[in-house]
């Protein structure tokens, strides 16, 4: 990964997208991660599941694939609106701290995946930022491809995790 020498930080840029072929139905999750001239595509996909669920599977995978024995500037593009606020408007926090209930006191729905995405986001420095999907952005749109092509395979894995109870129809 490249070495930022003026800051003594290394640092990655990662793109990240999840598809789903009916919702709930086939999914997949990929991401683009990037540092100096280093290329990672990483992609998955499972035979039931979410649109929301891939998106914020696309993140922990990502940050799962980054070495936790330094500490990493990151820059996370995604085109999930709730993956980017709940991180930026602290939205995550504010579940965790009642107990996974949203404002209305309804359950969080993927709190398993939260949970795993709050596990990895203390391992590095990451800043989320929002870009619109299908608006041309190079690395977006290979998300895009990787996470279709996943969802369309034959005999995908289950999502233990969206069978076990954490579904979502979002």
């Amino acid at each position: 990964m490249k070495k930022n020498l003026s800051s003594n930080n290394f640092e990655v840029t990662i793109f990240t997208d999840g598809a789903c072929i009916g919702n709930p139905g086939p999914g997949g999750f990929a991401a683009v991660l990037l540092s100096g001239d280093r290329r990672k595509e990483i992609s998955g996909g499972f035979r039931l599941t979410t649109n929301n669920r891939m998106e914020i599977l696309a993140v922990v995978e990502a940050l799962r694939a980054i070495n936790k024995k330094k500490r990493f500037k990151i820059k996370l593009y995604s085109d999930s609106s709730l993956v980017v606020n709940s991180i930026n408007k602290r939205w995550i926090h504010s579940w965790q701290q009642n107990d996974w209930k949203k404002s209305d006191k309804k359950p969080v729905l993927n709190k398993d995946l939260w949970i795993q995405l709050m596990d990895e986001l203390k391992h590095h420095e990451v800043v989320f930022e929002w870009v619109k999907a299908h608006a041309g952005i190079k690395e977006n749109e290979r998300c895009d491809e990787l996470s279709k092509f996943e969802a369309s395979k034959d005999s995908l894995p289950d999502d233990v995790g969206y069978i076990s109870g954490n579904k979502s129809t979002v």
